[in-house]
């Protein structure tokens, strides 16, 4: 085998290990849609036409891959921000892959979005055609859902202009797009419907752009700086800072989004809600999936962190695949939240 066999052959194989937790999220977070999806699906009701599996587990689904794809195109426009643009010669080929990598996730999530539209049509419309104009127009979630895959658009839009001109698109301007797509997200879920509307929306946009800034920089760091040892000495003292600040955000926002659904379900009292209806179990599951995240968070920043500033060798890579395992659980069962019954 020649040496330029050899250096491509260990090239795919760095590539195929650079993606591992990129893969190990998003099959972390599809096995506990599904298993949380089939926990908590409601029983059939005599009279009452009941949405087909392709609805029932397609729809959960591809809510996921909204999250998923949205998370990964602001972890990829906050990239450059963590980089810095003090050294662009070291700096420009990864803020290069990251902004193609940001484009493509942009227009995963703008599909997603639309796909997730005909499906929850299809949901409050079993056993016809489903009129999807008519669910967009009528109810808020759709329009959340069609505003949301609108964004995702202008983000693709704008991520080709920074492909085309670099940076000269400023970093910030992506972030902005990037995060302002997410607003719409909690209006297809509980947030939608609660008491407390104002507070409870608010509370719940906190919550997403938290959890999406937090997974999708750590997963951006894991996948593209890893194996620079300099640049990620450089880049993950600063995410550090903005992982703490996300952590508190999710979860006092997790905390406070809870308590007010558990406390206003009318079936059930607080606190036996949490432990005798499906809801408080998913609850209980995303909170020890977020204790967790956040002990494996405390490791990076405690343990590694002074090693990785000095560019030492370290096991940065396990440790971050396993915690954005985790994370894909917890995203998993936050979107099996926004569509279970308080029962």
């Amino acid at each position: 085998m020649t040496v330029a066999a050899q250096r491509r052959l260990g090239g795919s194989a760095e590539a195929s290990r650079s993606r591992l937790p990129v893969a190990g999220g998003i099959a972390a977070g599809l096995l506990a849609v599904l298993i949380a999806t089939w926990l908590t699906r409601p029983g059939p009701t005599p009279g009452i036409p009941m949405p087909g599996g392709l609805v029932e587990y397609g729809l959960p689904v591809s809510r996921l891959v909204v999250d998923l794809a949205a998370t990964a195109a602001l972890g990829l426009s906050l990239l450059p921000k963590l980089l810095g643009f003090d050294d662009p010669d070291r700096t420009e080929p990864i803020a290069a892959r990251a902004r193609h990598w940001a484009v493509l996730s942009a227009l995963i999530w703008c599909a997603a979005a639309l796909v997730a539209t005909v499906l929850s049509a299809a949901e409050v419309q079993p056993g016809t055609v489903p009129d999807v104009a008519d669910y967009v127009d009528r109810i808020g979630s759709g329009q959340g859902l069609v505003v949301s895959a609108s964004c995702a658009l202008a983000c693709a839009t704008v991520g080709m202009l920074a492909v085309r001109f670099g940076e000269k698109v400023p970093a910030e301007l992506r972030v902005l797009v990037a995060g302002f797509g997410l607003l719409p997200i909690p209006v297809t879920g509980h947030a939608s419907n609660w008491y407390w509307h104002d507070v409870t929306m608010v509370s719940m946009e906190l919550h997403v752009i938290g959890a999406c800034a937090w997974t999708g920089g750590l997963a951006a760091l894991t996948v593209l700086l890893v194996r620079d040892r300099a640049l990620l000495a450089r880049a993950l003292p600063r995410f550090s800072r903005l992982a703490t600040v996300a952590l508190i955000v999710v979860g006092l926002s997790g905390v406070f989004n809870a308590l007010v659904e558990l406390l206003l379900s009318p079936d059930r009292a607080f606190p036996e809600s949490l432990v005798t209806t499906r809801y408080g179990w998913l609850v209980l599951a995303k909170t020890v999936f977020v204790v967790v995240i956040a002990l494996l968070g405390a490791n990076i920043r405690w343990r590694l962190l002074p090693a990785i500033s000095r560019q030492a060798p370290t096991a940065l890579a396990k440790w971050a695949t396993f915690e954005i395992a985790v994370m894909g659980l917890a995203f998993g069962v936050a979107v099996a939240l926004t569509r279970a019954p308080v029962t």
